[in-house]
Formats: structure tokens, C-alpha cells, sequence
């Protein structure tokens, strides 16, 4: 391969993985013209667009995706062998930043900073809100390291780890006045509910199983995050539609009962998410092997409660 034809592969490569000629360009330390004529070069070299317009960012092509399959992999070997990064936790004064709705972070936080305070004294870590349709944008922005997410699809660029499946189940105070008796579709349907949305949507995953049964759900409060649902659901004769494991705490206390959902709910599979700009970057990798051991052991842990746990 000529010099020249490198240099396009590893600009080429800097492109895919920021999304951005500008962003690749600081990469790589070169001026925004210059990546902009070598972008030029390669379609005449490659006889394909190769990136198209969208919004702030770009977009790959198919032929552009497919070759980045291809070169990607020998890339990352070279870099690896060229830079022997170390990232020595007991030494580091990094900060973290972690995409994360409260309940997750409720999941693993506590046990995560004691960690730190053992093995990374001097590492930091800072969780940031996210919706739905805002993760992939705070990836590719660079405004988190890492993200923990539903597993809803990603771009090549977005690398994930599976960590666990989110089973549903109906919540409410033991006094609700449907905590006894027949649990049918109507009843469930016609009582008021409580809403955990991220997003402000006033229709939920619930709301989609049941459209099929030509039914909806009467929406009576929705709120942004977990946190408060607990309080909300003892005070009040509303009932909510949860993943158990947020209010396994409450459940076993008996200060709110489960009742099995008279409609099936898809689980959700939950995943920790990084930009592939971090590929090789051991401190991310560290956070990330750190996060998931701990949400896997909790959410392994939860499953034996429920198996205590009655669910009416």
C-alpha cells in the first residue's frame, strides 16, 4: 500500500469512529480542509460517497461500513502494538462520567464507590441522566464514558456488554383495593396507573402489548425516574407496571405487593454501552468490568429473592 492510501485508511478510520470530519480532525490533530480534501480523495479513490449529511454529524454508507469492517480490526492490532496504555487504579486521578437512570445506578453505586475507595482513592465518579432517545447522541458527543441502557440497537460504532433481562410485574399498596381477588385484563385496565417515563411519552411498553387487545391504559400520573414511585404508590391507590428488581427492597419489607400481569410483557434486556473511540482505553474497559460484575451479581441475587418474594 502506498503512503498516501494509509494516510486515507487511518483518516478514514478516524471519521467512522467520531462521526464527525470536524471531531476527526482534532483527533488526529490535523485542520477540518484537510480532512474534508482527503474525504474528496477517497471517494474518487474508493468510487463511493462514502459519508452523507446528518444534521451536525455524518452518516456511512453501506461501502463505507463494509470496508471499515474490514480494516478496522488489523488497525486496532497495529495501535495496540504501537501503544502499551496502562491504567493503574490505585494511582489514577481520572474522572468517570456514566450515563444512568437513578434505579440503575441504585443497583451498583454504593458497593461501586467502596470499591473505589479501596482500589482508586482518587477516582471519580459522576452519573449523568439520559432518555431513551438521547444515548447514543451522549456517546457520540463524548459526554459519557460509559451508558447503561435497554439494549435497543446501536450503530456499529457503539460497542455493548449484555448484563441482564428486566422482568415486569404489577405494584401497589397492600391495602389497593385490587391486591385481593381475580387480577383480570379489565380491572388492570381500568384502574389508575402511575407512569415511569424517561422520555415524557404518556404511552409505555404496556400500552404497546396491549394495542393489539384493541386496549390502553388509563395514564392518571407519570414521572421521570424510580425514585419516588415507592412513596407515590404507598400514599395513593394508584398501581404501576415495574421491573421488580427497583422495588425488590419495598416488596420484601411489605410496604407494596406484586401481582402478576394479566398480559404478557416482553422482558427487557439491559446492556453497558461505550463509544468505539474507547476501544483501547484501559481505564474505560476497568469502570466497565467493575459495573457490570456488580449489576450481574445484583441482578443474580434478585433473582433468588423473588423466589421468596409472593407474588399474588
Amino acid at each position: 500500500m502506498r503512503t498516501h492510501e494509509l494516510n486515507l485508511v487511518m483518516i478514514f478510520d478516524a471519521i467512522m469512529i467520531e462521526s464527525s470530519i470536524t471531531k476527526a480532525a482534532a483527533r488526529l490533530n490535523l485542520t477540518q480542509p484537510a480532512v474534508s480534501n482527503a474525504v474528496a480523495r477517497m471517494r474518487h479513490a474508493w468510487k463511493d460517497d462514502l459519508f452523507v449529511k446528518d444534521g451536525r454529524n455524518i452518516r456511512p454508507t453501506v461501502r463505507a461500513q463494509n470496508l471499515w469492517e474490514g480494516i478496522r480490526n488489523p488497525l486496532n492490532e497495529i495501535a495496540d502494538a504501537l501503544e502499551k496504555d496502562v491504567f493503574d487504579p490505585a494511582t489514577s486521578v481520572r474522572n468517570f462520567r456514566v450515563g444512568a437512570i437513578d434505579s440503575m445506578a441504585g443497583l451498583a453505586w454504593a458497593k461501586l464507590r467502596c470499591k473505589i475507595e479501596k482500589e482508586a482513592s482518587s477516582v471519580s465518579l459522576h452519573t449523568f441522566p439520559y432518555t431513551i432517545t438521547n444515548g447514543e447522541q451522549m456517546l457520540n458527543n463524548a459526554e459519557v464514558d460509559l451508558l447503561i441502557a435497554p439494549s435497543d440497537l446501536m450503530p456499529p460504532i457503539i460497542t455493548s456488554r449484555y448484563l441482564f433481562d428486566i422482568d415486569y410485574t404489577c405494584v401497589m399498596k397492600p391495602k389497593h383495593k385490587l391486591a385481593t381477588g381475580t387480577f383480570t385484563l379489565n380491572k388492570f385496565v381500568k384502574a389508575d396507573h402511575l407512569l415511569v417515563s424517561l422520555s415524557g411519552d404518556v404511552s409505555g411498553y404496556v400500552d404497546r402489548a396491549l394495542a393489539e387487545k384493541r386496549k390502553r391504559l388509563k395514564i392518571a400520573m407519570s414521572v421521570n425516574g424510580f425514585a419516588n414511585v415507592p412513596d407515590i404508590l404507598q400514599q395513593t391507590n394508584l398501581i404501576c407496571v415495574l421491573p421488580s428488581i427497583y422495588i425488590e427492597q419495598d416488596l420484601r419489607a411489605g410496604k407494596l405487593i406484586a401481582r402478576k400481569l394479566p398480559i404478557a410483557i416482553p422482558s427487557t434486556p439491559i446492556s453497558v454501552f461505550w463509544h468505539k473511540r474507547s476501544e483501547r482505553d484501559p481505564g474505560i474497559h476497568w469502570l466497565e468490568q467493575q459495573i457490570s460484575d456488580l449489576i450481574k451479581k445484583n441482578a443474580l441475587r434478585h433473582q433468588e429473592v423473588l423466589t421468596q418474594i409472593r407474588f399474588l
